[in-house]
């Protein structure tokens, strides 16, 4: 089983605990790239899928590393909607 693998079927069963890194990896191995929204983002992140041009849009958590229950809930739908998770 691929890291890739691994982390979708973590987040599939709606861990208690996801970390913004787990996410972020995830997130680059399906083929997004991260950006900053603007100059004065603080915490605002987008994840854009280069090919698709779906955005995924989200807070980074802190003072901890660890995604919020929302969080968490708010892509695992983006993640079906695009059907890298089944429905």
């Amino acid at each position: 089983m691929s890291k890739l693998e691994k982390l979708l079927a973590k987040l599939r069963s709606r861990p208690k605990t996801f970390t913004y890194s787990e996410m972020r990896t995830l997130l680059l191995k399906l083929g997004y790239t991260e950006r900053k929204t603007g100059k004065t983002s603080g915490s605002r992140l987008a994840f854009i899928h280069t090919e698709k041009k779906h955005i995924i849009r989200l807070h980074k958590p802190h003072p901890g590393n660890e995604l919020k229950r929302y969080q968490i809930d708010y892509l695992i739908e983006e993640l079906k909607n695009e059907g890298y998770l089944k429905k």
